[in-house]
């Protein structure tokens, strides 16, 4: 099916003026109605606002393509609207949307809509076309536009028979395929073909979206094909693959990078494709990469509240005097109070905003409210005796994390159960089913294994005391080392908490061994890229200067993409400096009475001059053993 036979020429309105997203979806639901497409509008916005809530429809470059099946539908109908003055859609890229599309369909209707929607996207990747239809003066000029870029990209001998290159294979096979299986799928796809096209490259893009995977690479073509580029943030099958040069990317990079990507697959610095599954598997990457993707976007969505919350509550430590009464030192005086409270409310966050990004990863925006919850009652050590939270039940990091992958299980599982459902009930699944069983099951969760997770954490930092009554230089090397294991994971929780528990039993010589651990990783990244500049990126030698702010404000989580890059050498490489820092800071009886500020807090640092010559030790031996290790990037 043409899209030009589904746009109703009543259908369309050009150059209108849309004040938000509501209101936009409100004038193009108008639209379907005022070509008898609808039989109940009401119930239909419904559904296009069920879609929207589990991710915007608008695919950026101005584009936004909202779509619905509802028994609401009669039949399969398309609407277009112009705005030339754009409109916010929440696309991706943070721009306004002037060329908008609606799709409806009856919910009993096969994928019809999908082919229309794959047609739609694969047009609008060249931007002039857009710039046509936007600028289009009327009705019958707009249609035009259209039915010709239709004929062009998709005349029916082509459809029927892809037309095989010269030699009856191509140079370079691609597979692309997102989450949904919808925009991004095909833009993705377009992309990759007109690079190629300019290049002068044979290439062939199997498209899997939600629809099926629709252009198919055959055995022949796979066996003849140079390279295979694998654009996907879902699995895809891999077994067709195995012994062929692969580059595997996520799905935008195939959308942004095209002409990269192909330069690369025709050169030949791919590497060979094992795969390690079954003939019939069906995985793009291991489960571990997933694991990884998901407390990253954890970590990255907290890493705000930490640097913003900790360098507010350093400067309350700084501003105040520790000599007025040294227990409440940071509260004080007003003003020291007044930076050390907002602080600790930005704080008071980082677990929750850990565990829901986490559940968000996995089962997307269902997923949040379910992860938030699970997070804030780790934080506070809820039980189902103490359902407010019970201090010697908080489980903290851990617990987060716990309830971050649960929670996000949970969703998923409730997601397949509620397959099984009516497609009637289909608009309240995520705003009522999802969030109120989700936060009910979570909560049983934590409840339940909040005192063992703090029992765990307790172990680790008894074990730590126990170490307490040896060398101090050897406890200086351990705390600070594991500061640089995992650069805000379980370890450095650990040997942070352990820090903090030697405050309150006035020892303050642990606690500054702790610090200097956790500075030492993204200075010594930022001395090294700053000395050995072929062994990094061009991105990582833009970022690394602001590593030394990050290590001198004590977040250790600014190393943590190079950690994450090349693990092998950089977190060895940290693990030591972070090491030999702690143990210098100990021999030096160094003291520090405050448990975070970084540089801040110097003023307070006992031994101060000696802490900078350990920090600075720790720092060049990291750097060093970062450029002995790292292997130089290739151009």
């Amino acid at each position: 099916m043409r899209v030009t036979d589904l746009l109703d020429p009543k259908g369309i309105r050009l150059g209108m003026s849309l004040k938000d997203k509501d209101d936009a979806i409100a004038q193009l639901v108008a639209l379907h109605d005022s070509v008898g497409n609808l039989s109940d509008p009401a119930a239909f916005t419904e559904a296009i606002k069920a879609r929207e809530a589990k991710g915007s429809t608008a695919v950026g470059q101005g584009i936004a393509i909202p779509h619905g099946k509802s028994s609401a539908v009669k039949k399969v109908g398309l609407v277009a609207i112009t705005a030339p003055s754009g409109v916010d859609y929440e696309a991706l890229d943070g721009q306004p949307s002037n060329l908008l599309f609606m799709i409806a369909a009856p919910d009993t209707a096969a994928d019809t809509h999908l082919e229309v929607l794959s047609r739609l996207m694969t047009m609008l990747m060249d931007p002039e076309f857009d710039k046509t239809l936007v600028e289009a003066k009327t009705t019958d000029e707009f249609l035009k536009a259209i039915d010709k870029k239709e004929a062009e990209k998709f005349p029916e001998a082509v459809t029927e028979t892809p037309k095989p290159a010269t030699n009856s294979s191509y140079q370079v096979l691609a597979v692309t395929a997102c989450p949904t299986g919808i925009a991004h799928t095909y833009m993705a796809a377009e992309a990759l073909e007109l690079k190629a096209k300019d290049m002068g490259v044979s290439i062939k893009v199997e498209t899997d979206g939600s629809g099926g995977a629709k252009n198919v690479l055959t055995d022949a073509e796979i066996a003849a094909a140079d390279c295979i580029i694998i654009a996907a943030d879902r699995n895809v099958e891999m077994a067709r693959f195995d012994g062929k040069k692969v580059i595997k990317v996520p799905v935008s990079d195939g959308i942004h990078k095209p002409e990269e990507l192909i330069n690369k697959a025709i050169s030949g610095e791919a590497s060979v494709y094992t795969h390690k599954g079954g003939a019939g598997s069906s995985s793009s990457s291991k489960s571990g990469s997933s694991v990884y993707r998901h407390l990253m976007n954890g970590v990255s969505h907290m890493l705000p509240f930490v640097v913003g919350g900790g360098i507010l509550i350093a400067i309350a430590f700084l501003l105040d005097d520790y000599s007025i009464d040294p227990a409440n030192f940071g509260t004080n005086t007003p003003v020291a109070a007044w930076f050390k409270n907002v602080g600790g409310f930005a704080f008071s966050f980082m677990l929750p905003i850990l565990a829901g990004y986490i559940a968000m990863s996995i089962a997307d925006r269902p997923g949040l409210v379910v992860g938030f919850v699970g997070g804030y009652m780790a934080s506070v050590g809820a039980t189902f005796a103490a359902p407010g939270g019970d201090s010697k039940a908080v489980a903290g990091f851990l617990g987060a994390l716990l309830a971050g992958f649960v929670g996000g299980y949970i969703v998923l599982c409730l997601e397949k159960i509620c397959d099984y459902l009516p497609k009637a009930v289909d608009g309240i699944k995520p705003v009522l089913i999802y969030p109120l069983i989700g936060t009910l099951l979570i909560a049983v969760v934590m409840c339940a294994f909040n005192p063992l997770v703090a029992i765990i954490n307790n172990g680790i930092s008894d074990g730590l005391s126990s170490l307490s009554g040896a060398s101090s230089i050897i406890l200086g090397m351990i705390v600070a080392g594991m500061m640089a294991i995992d650069m805000g994971g379980p370890f450095n929780k650990a040997s942070y908490a352990f820090g903090l528990a030697a405050i309150s039993n006035g020892n303050y010589d642990v606690m500054a061994a702790v610090m200097i651990g956790g500075m030492v990783p993204p200075i010594a990244i930022a001395l090294a890229t700053t000395i050995f500049k072929n062994k990094f990126t061009d991105t990582e030698r833009k970022n690394g200067p602001v590593n030394y702010i990050m290590g001198l404000c004590f977040i250790t989580e600014g190393a943590i993409p190079y950690a994450a890059a090349d693990p092998l050498r950089v977190i060895p490489s940290c693990i030591v400096g972070s090491a030999v820092a702690g143990a210098l800071s100990m021999a030096f009886k160094c003291t520090l009475m405050a448990p975070h500020g970084g540089i801040f807090v110097f003023p307070v640092v006992g031994n101060w001059p000696m802490y900078l010559v350990a920090l600075l030790i720790g720092s060049v031996v990291g750097c060093a053993l970062l450029g002995l290790l790292k292997k130089k990037v290739a151009k």
